[in-house]
């Protein structure tokens, strides 16, 4: 079904592949007439001792080679560029599914192993597509071919092979059975050692700061320990794979030897038809050999083309509707209506929410840890779907809407800036991709970002490291701005973590914060005084669900959980900032 099914990737490239079948065709062909040209020699010319046709047939064999050498060049050509080609397109498939996939897949899932199954993985079918699908083609079309001359020299002797091939092929299908469960583990057990350097790497700096080097040296010797011993036991099946198939086919090579000798001294065979028959006897059994090793290898490429197909097949969470429409021009007023939401079945994070925002407001959503106020951020860009209740923008529901409209309109700027590791350049412009460069200056300068970009070694140019290491947090931050600034958003979700930042980098910050909320709906997870302060409203969230609503005079007014947040919280940490 794997097989069926990655074949037809093929149907792109049919001008490709006739070309090359052709060529193979050509060279296989040309391979057969060898041993006939032997038993010519033997029986002919040594017989006759005629020394023209001796010359006259090493020509002929010369003229041979040279046309099977041409037509190997064709077939080889053509058949690894469509094995490459059809790799590249699984590739780009296989990422381009990446992409629709919804936030809860990669939730679930660490990202080395994801990077191992479009890169280790997507290898294992590139290996078998370009390395061994044209030889398999040709030993099997010299191998048919090779019989069926036998079959015409001497039926009889032809049985001997035939009679052998169905125990061949019971021990090649057993084995090749057991190499591709045993090659689907050793992939398995690659992609978790992957895992585990992957969150090294990503990690460096806790691992440092910990001294934990050796507890990691430990912990990956032992996933690639666990790797070594399945790929020991497919070494220990693919070893004993070959013995048993060569013992075979040689085996039938002394059967062939001892009845054909009977049948030159009978008379019913010529030494040289002997010899030519025992020529091809050779490339049954060698061809025979090959095409049932690529057998085994296929099996393996089974287990690795499983795992991308699994990919393939995975569903997204989230999808637009069948009739999906795009936003309408976005004023930026949104209503949530009991809106409810669990991660899990019989845990609900979010419960009966009801909220109405109007256009240019900004709303700060207070709590203690775990109440629920990303979960609510998470909810609007539709990352995830309520369960029960909606969510309307501008009186049109989320989900009616296509996501690529709704998350065009809306910007988002996290807590933990994540770059991208090219160029300050490449990370503003990803706000808008076609921006001209007035464009981008002007929204970094808005972002109190142009004066430390231009101060670096390259300006916009300069390379920010992986997740932008390579810039302080409070620049990081501003590039993050200013991105968000070129995309102008008409909604803005603004997870503000400010409280790690020195003194001149949170008031430049806070600058830019300010004009990228103007005009703009806003909704701000708020960790300092100062963003309670541009609030028009405060909710107050606790095990899911707003208990408090209002103005920040009001709240503290009332006396509630606000207050108490206020005075623990929010006071505590401006003093100590001030300090």
């Amino acid at each position: 079904m794997q097989w069926r099914r990655l074949l037809s990737y093929l149907a792109a490239y049919k001008l490709r592949l006739l070309l090359a079948t052709i060529g193979l065709c050509f060279a296989s062909a040309l391979s057969l007439v060898f041993p006939a040209v032997i038993q010519r020699v033997i029986d002919s010319v040594f017989t006759d001792a005629d020394i023209m046709l001796l010359d006259t047939i090493t020509l002929a064999l010369l003229a041979v080679f040279v046309f099977r050498s041409l037509a190997s060049f064709v077939q080889n050509y053509h058949l690894n560029f469509v094995g490459e080609k059809i790799v590249v397109d699984i590739r780009c498939q296989l990422y381009a599914h990446f992409q629709t996939l919804s936030i809860k897949y990669y939730n679930e899932r660490r990202v080395g192993e994801l990077i191992s199954r479009i890169s280790s993985d997507v290898t294992v079918v590139r290996t078998v597509l370009t390395g061994n699908i044209s030889g398999f083609l040709q030993q099997t079309l010299t191998l048919v071919g090779s019989v069926a001359i036998m079959f015409y020299l001497n039926w009889r002797l032809t049985l001997f092979i035939i009679v052998l091939m169905p125990i061949i092929v019971a021990v090649a299908f057993v084995l090749g059975s057991a190499i591709r469960r045993t090659s689907t583990r050793v992939q398995d057990e690659i992609a978790g050692a992957t895992v585990v350097a992957e969150e090294v790497f990503q990690n460096i700096r806790e691992v440092k700061s910990f001294v934990r080097e050796s507890y990691e040296i430990a912990r990956y010797n032992k996933a690639i320990e666990i790797a070594f011993r399945a790929a020991v036991k497919l070494l220990t099946i693919r070893s004993v794979f070959g013995p048993i198939i060569a013992f075979f086919a040689f085996a039938g090579l002394a059967l062939i030897l001892w009845f054909g000798g009977r049948e030159v001294l009978d008379g019913r065979l010529s030494a040289g038809e002997l010899i030519a028959f025992l020529i091809y006897g050779l490339t049954v059994a060698a061809n025979f050999a090959g095409v049932i090793s690529m057998y085994s290898q296929l099996q393996e490429a089974l287990g690795a083309t499983k795992r991308v197909f699994e990919i393939l097949d995975t569903e997204p969470e989230i999808r637009d509707a069948p009739k999906a429409k795009n936003l309408a021009v976005v004023n930026g007023a949104i209503s949530l209506q009991g809106v409810s939401f669990a991660y899990e079945d019989g845990l609900e994070v979010l419960s009966d929410i009801n909220l109405e925002i109007a256009e240019g407001e900004i709303i700060a959503l207070v709590g203690p840890s775990g109440a629920g106020k990303s979960t609510l951020f998470n909810l609007i860009p539709r990352f995830y779907d309520v369960d029960a209740g909606s969510i309307c923008i501008d009186g049109q529901d989320i989900r009616d809407l296509t996501q690529s409209s709704l998350r065009g309109h809306i910007g988002i700027v996290p807590q933990e800036t994540l770059l991208f590791g090219g160029s300050i350049r490449e990370n503003i412009l990803y706000g808008k991709l076609d921006a001209h460069e007035s464009e981008m200056i002007e929204a970094a300068q808005s972002a109190n970002a142009h004066d430390f970009i231009i101060e670096l070694p390259k300006g916009y140019d300069t390379i920010v490291g992986e997740h932008g290491i390579k810039l302080s947090g409070g620049q990081r931050q501003r590039v993050a701005i200013a991105r968000a600034l070129l995309k102008n958003p008409s909604i803005l979700l603004l997870d503000e973590a400010t409280s790690s930042l020195d003194n001149e980098s949170e008031q430049l910050v806070q600058e830019a914060l300010a004009r990228l909320m103007k005009h703009r709906t806003t909704l701000i997870i708020a960790h300092r005084l100062s963003t309670i302060r541009v609030a028009h409203r405060i909710a107050v969230l606790d095990r899911g669900r707003i208990i408090e609503l209002g103005p920040h005079e009001d709240l503290m007014a009332q006396r509630g959980l606000y207050a108490k947040l206020y005075e623990m919280q929010f006071r505590e940490t401006d003093l100590f900032v001030a300090d």
